[in-house]
C-alpha cells in the first residue's frame, strides 16, 4: 500500500473538492487558485490537479514534465501579484456533472475529469477568476484583491492521489495570511526552524548521523548518547520511585504472537519479517504483546495488582523510505514503554498517576502538556462494549483531574482508545509526544487472569503508556525546541576550560581535573589557537560554561566564567563554581545559574 501524505489523507476524509470555510483556510484556498492561474499563464501546457489549503498554507499539484525551479517560483509569484492587483472577482457557477466532464475534457484537463468521474453528485460547482476556471466547492474570498500577504515556499514531486503507482506531479507549496505582519512572523518561524533543524544541529553538535547502510536508523555519537543516557537515567529514577519494574523482551518474535495480538491483521504491512527454519518471525514494532508474557509467567492475585511493567525497548517499523525524516520518522525506534495491569477499580487511580508523571516530566523541560482523547477507529478490534467502557474510563480520568481536552474522533489505536498528550515548542509548533491507552482487548486475547478476593479468576485491565513517546522523536523535538542549547544537566559538554596561553596550561589542567573529579562533563581546550577563536567555537557548540584562566586567575584560585549567552563573570572562585555546578546539575535546573547571586 502506498504511503499517503497527511494532505492527501485529509482530502480523502473531507472530499477532494471540499474546503474549510474558516477565513484563513478560505483565503489560502483562494490563493492556491490564483497560483494555478499564474502557472497556466506562464506554462500553458501544464495540467492542473488539486490545490487545497493545509496547515499554515496551501499547495497545488501540476502535471509538468520538468520540476519547477526557484526561478520559476519567482516568476509565478510575480504573476500572482498581477492577478491580485487586477482584483478579479471569484464567480461561482453550477453545471451538471456530465456537462462539467465534457467542459474539462475539452480543455484538456484529465485530472479534473478523473475527479468528476469519481463523484456521486448530479451537479457540481466551478469557480472562475478572470480567464481561469477551476472545479471547486468553495467557498472563496470575494475577489483576488482580498489576498494581501502570500509567499511561495518550495516545490517538490508528489504522486497523484499519493499513490506511487500513479503519475508523478509537481507540487508547489505556498503560504498566505490575513496581514503582512502575520506573514512576516510565519516566515521568521520558518527561517528559525531551518536554523533549529535537528538534522543540521545533530551534525554540527556531533549528536548523531545517518548513513544509507541503515536507512531510518540513527548512529548515535558519544555526545548524542550522553543526552540519551541522561534522559534514560531520569526516566529510571522516576519510574523506580513510582513502583515500576523494568523488563526487557526479545526483538525477534514468532508470527503466532502477532496473530494472537491482532497486529498481524492490523499492522503487518509495517513490520519487518524474516523466515527462520521455515517459520515466520517479525521484528517487534511494539512491546505490548510481549509484555503479556511477563504478566502471565506467574499466578497473579488481586493483591499483586497494579503491576507496573516498564521497558526501554528497541522497536523496528517498516516505514517507507520516502517518509523518513531525521529522528522524527525512523525505522528503528527506542520506546519508553510501560504497561500497567490493574483491577477495574484501580483504573482511575492509575491513569491519574500516569498523568501526574507526564506533567512532572514535561515541567522539567518547560513544556506545557495539552490533552486529546482519540476514540474508536473504523479498523477496530474487540467489541463495542469494550470500546465504550474504555472511552468512558479515559473521559472520566480527564474529568476527574480537571483537564480540558479535545476529541480526536476515530484516531484511537486498533485495540483501544487513548489520551494523546501534545506540547507546543518555542516556535508554536504542535508535537504529539506522550500517550495513555486503555485496553480491554489484549488481556482478553491472551487470556490474562488474576485471582480475585472471592477466589474467582478475573480479567485484568491493561494500560499502555509512554512519556517521551520515543527517545528519537523526543530528542529531535527537544533539540529544535532549545536550538541545541540543552540545559546543563543534559548538555553533552557542561564546561570547557580555556587557558589564555601556554603559560597557564598547568592551572587549566588542575581546574579541569577538579571538574572531572566532581563528575562534571568538562573538556580542556589548550590548542594553540587564539583565545577568541576557542571561545567562539565553544559558543557554537552550545557549551553552557567556559572557564577562562590566565595569570590573575591562577594567583587567586579563580576562573573568569563565561556563559554561552555571552555573560561574563570575573574572578569566580573554583570552589564556588563546583558548588554551583553541583547544585544546578543535581536539581536539573533549566537556567544557567553558576556564579550568579
Amino acid at each position: 500500500m502506498a504511503e499517503v501524505s497527511p494532505e492527501e489523507r485529509h482530502l480523502r476524509l473531507i472530499g477532494e473538492l471540499d474546503c474549510d470555510p474558516t477565513p484563513l483556510a478560505t483565503l489560502r484556498h483562494s490563493t492556491s487558485h490564483v497560483m494555478a492561474q499564474a502557472v497556466k499563464r506562464l506554462f500553458p501546457g501544464v495540467k492542473v490537479a488539486i490545490g487545497p489549503a493545509i496547515d499554515d498554507g496551501f499547495y497545488y499539484d501540476f502535471a509538468k514534465a520538468e520540476p519547477f525551479t526557484p526561478e520559476d517560483l519567482v516568476k509565478i509569484e510575480a504573476a500572482m501579484a498581477e492577478i491580485v492587483a487586477a482584483n478579479l472577482p471569484f464567480e461561482r457557477q453550477e453545471l451538471d456533472r456530465a456537462a462539467a466532464i465534457a467542459f474539462f475534457r475539452e480543455r484538456g484537463e484529465p485530472y479534473k475529469v478523473e475527479i468528476l468521474e469519481g463523484l456521486d453528485a448530479p451537479r457540481v460547482s466551478l469557480y472562475r477568476q478572470g480567464d481561469f476556471i477551476d472545479l471547486c466547492r468553495g467557498p472563496h474570498v470575494r475577489s483576488t484583491g482580498e489576498i494581501k500577504a502570500f509567499k511561495l515556499l518550495s516545490s517538490s514531486g508528489a504522486y497523484w492521489r499519493g499513490d506511487e503507482r500513479n503519475p508523478m506531479l509537481q507540487r508547489i507549496y505556498g503560504t498566505a495570511w490575513l496581514s503582512q505582519e502575520d506573514l512576516d512572523k510565519h516566515l521568521w518561524r520558518l527561517d528559525e526552524a531551518k536554523k533549529r533543524d535537528h538534522r543540521k544541529l545533530g551534525r554540527e553538535l556531533e549528536l548523531f548521523v545517518f548513513h544509507d547502510v541503515a536507512p531510518g536508523a540513527p548512529f548515535w555519537l558519544p555526545r548524542g548518547m550522553t543526552v540519551f543516557r541522561q534522559l534514560e537515567a531520569y526516566w529510571r529514577e522516576v519510574h523506580d520511585a513510582n513502583g515500576y519494574l523494568e523488563t526487557s523482551t526479545p526483538i525477534l518474535v514468532n508470527k503466532k504472537l502477532w496473530e494472537q495480538s491482532g497486529h498481524w491483521d492490523h499492522y503487518s504491512d509495517n513490520m519487518f519479517k524474516l523466515e527462520v527454519e521455515e517459520q515466520t518471525f517479525g521484528l517487534k514494532p511494539m512491546n505490548c504483546p510481549e509484555s503479556t508474557f511477563v504478566y502471565r509467567h506467574a499466578l497473579r492475585s488481586y493483591r499483586d495488582l497494579p503491576l507496573r511493567v516498564a521497558e526501554i525497548g528497541r522497536l523496528h517499523r517498516n516505514e517507507r523510505s520516502g517518509t523518513l525524516t531525521g529522528l522524527f520518522r525512523v525505522r528503528q525506534v527506542t520506546m519508553d514503554d510501560a504497561h500497567i495491569y490493574c483491577r477495574p477499580d484501580q483504573v482511575q487511580d492509575e491513569i491519574t498517576s500516569v498523568l501526574g508523571l507526564i506533567r512532572q516530566f514535561y515541567k522539567l523541560l518547560n513544556l506545557e502538556p495539552r490533552f486529546k482523547l482519540a476514540t474508536r477507529p473504523d479498523d477496530y478490534m474487540g467489541t463495542i462494549e469494550m470500546w465504550d467502557g474504555a472511552e468512558h474510563g479515559l473521559h472520566e480520568a480527564l474529568k476527574a483531574n480537571g483537564l480540558a481536552y479535545e476529541l480526536k474522533p476515530k484516531d484511537g489505536a486498533f485495540y483501544g482508545p487513548k489520551i494523546d498528550i501534545h506540547v507546543e515548542d518555542v516556535l508554536g509548533r504542535d508535537w504529539q509526544i506522550a500517550t495513555i491507552q486503555l485496553d480491554y482487548n489484549l488481556p482478553e486475547r491472551f487470556q490474562l487472569e488474576y485471582v480475585d478476593a472471592d477466589g474467582h479468576a478475573k480479567r485484568p485491565v491493561m494500560i499502555h503508556r509512554a512519556i517521551f513517546g520515543s527517545f528519537e522523536r523526543f530528542i529531535g523535538m527537544l533539540t529544535e525546541h532549545v536550538a541545541g542549547a540543552f540545559p546543563t544537566w543534559l548538555a553533552p559538554v557542561q564546561a570547557r576550560v580555556l587557558p589564555v596561553s601556554q603559560k597557564h596550561e598547568d592551572y587549566a589542567r588542575a581546574v579541569h581535573a577538579r571538574l572531572r573529579a566532581a563528575r562534571v562533563r568538562a573538556e580542556l581546550d589548550d590548542r594553540n589557537e587564539k583565545l577568541g577563536y576557542r571561545i567562539r567555537e565553544a559558543q557554537v557548540q552550545k557549551v553552557p560554561y567556559m572557564m577562562i584562566v590566565g595569570q590573575q586567575e591562577r594567583e587567586a584560585g579563580t576562573v573568569s566564567l563565561r556563559h554561552r549567552s555571552g555573560e561574563e563573570l570575573k574572578g569566580v572562585p573554583v570552589d564556588r563554581v563546583l558548588a554551583d555546578l553541583a547544585r544546578e546539575i543535581s536539581s536539573r535546573a533549566s537556567d544557567l545559574t553558576v556564579g550568579r547571586p
